[in-house]
Parts: structure tokens; sequence; C-alpha cells
């Protein structure tokens, strides 16, 4: 597998898979490793996976249920990666990218026809003043520059089928604004969970499961994860979903 300068090739052990990436623009870290194991597919499931990066979501979910995986990305340079790293895993006809805007997808993804759809979109709102990463890349990767939460909730609320199943993860600070803008994408919350540093810390994560026209009631919110323990160390449970 040819590689670019400034390229390397990174493997998830306990999902088989292996991921192109370089810092210059792009390198999955714990928040994705993290929403692939928290989504629900099987090998029957259609997946869509938005603002897809290099792919580390979409391959790692693919790596662990057999799923198909249609993933979307904006940035040329990601998606290149991410194409390549399919064809390294030997996913062609399993996993497929489309280089686009994600408020563009139902032009390439059909509509209603998607078990799940999982996202790690940018986290930051931009405001008047603010200062962002001078990468471009990474600017993009982390502020919401091109998309903000609520076209990502509208398209993954078109890309299920009733019933179907949506998987995020963002910060806890914007959380009351995320449930309100999934409840109004007709995306009802089912499974929150927070993701913490370490036990003492407040969290700086959470992962949120929906249901596409699902009751607005019956959250459930689940035991939290802690990253590190007191010697700085993967807890258990992070160490299984990275290395077996």
């Amino acid at each position: 597998m040819q590689l670019n300068p400034g390229e390397r090739i990174d493997q998830l052990q306990s999902a088989g898979v292996k991921i192109i990436q370089s810092p210059e623009v792009f390198a999955f870290s714990l928040d994705a490793v993290l929403l692939a194991h928290f989504a629900e597919a099987t090998k029957k499931s259609r997946v869509a996976d938005l603002a897809a990066g290099n792919g580390a979501v979409g391959l790692f979910l693919a790596g662990r249920t057999g799923a198909h995986v249609d993933m979307v990305e904006l940035q040329p340079r990601l998606a290149d990666m991410a194409t390549r790293s399919i064809a390294l895993n030997e996913m062609v006809g399993q996993v497929s990218m489309v280089n686009a805007d994600l408020g563009t997808a139902w032009n390439h993804l059909t509509k209603d026809s998607y078990d799940v759809v999982t996202c790690n979109p940018p986290y930051f709102k931009v405001r008047p003043g603010d200062v962002q990463n001078p990468n471009e890349a990474l600017a993009l990767a982390r502020h919401e520059l091109t998309t903000d939460f609520a076209t990502v909730a509208r398209i993954s609320a078109g890309l299920l089928k009733t019933g179907g199943k949506a998987f995020f993860v963002h910060r806890p600070d914007r959380l009351p604004e995320l449930l309100s803008t999934l409840a109004a994408a007709d995306l009802a919350p089912k499974r929150i969970r927070f993701v913490h540093p370490k036990v003492g810390r407040e969290a700086n994560m959470v992962l949120i499961e929906t249901r596409r026209s699902g009751k607005p009631d019956g959250v459930r919110i689940m035991s939290p994860i802690f990253v590190y323990n007191d010697q700085g160390d993967y807890n258990p449970e992070v160490a299984q979903l990275i290395h077996d």
C-alpha cells in the first residue's frame, strides 16, 4: 500500500483493522474507538458514517460487526486516505467512501434505507473572535465551519429507516442543546453514556444513542467510562477496546 509523505499505518488490534493516517491532517483518537464500540450493528446492518474523516469509525465498526458501511467525508485528502484504508483491509465491496459534504449526503446515499448512522461531528461552535487551528484540515474536523449539529441530526434522521438508530459522540457541555436538536429532528435519545478521563474528573465526552421516530421517554443513563486509572494506565474496559 502506497503511503504519501507524513502518513503512517496504525492498527486497532481489537477490530483487526489498519488505518492510514497522518498527524498533519487527522489521526483518530479514543472518541472514534468508543463510538465504534458503542454503536450497535450486525452483519446484516446497513450503516452510514458521516463526517468520516480518515475512515476510523466506519472501518472499526465494519471490522467488528461485518456490517456494510457507507462513509461520507468532505475533505478530499481524508477521503483518499480512507479509500486506501478500505483496500488495505480488503473491505472493498463492504465499505465505501463518498467524498462530499455531509449536508448533501441525501444526493449520494438512499434516504430511509439505513439501519444505523454513526457520526463523530465537529465539537466546537464558531463564534466571533474565536481562533481556530491554523491547520485547515484540523480546524474543519474540530469546528463547525462547514456544518452544524442540526444538519448532522437532520441528515442522519433522513437516512434512517423508521426505528433505525443513530449514534453520536460529542461534548457534555453541549448536551442540553444536543438533546433538543435531536428531538427536533425526530431522533429520540435512548442511551447516554458519559466518558471521564479518570475517577473524580468531569466527563469530557458523551455517547448518545437515538432512534428515529422513537418514543420520547425511556432514556437510559449507562454506567460511566473512566479512561485512566490513578497510575495513568488505561482501565480494563478501555484497554480491551483498544488491544484485545
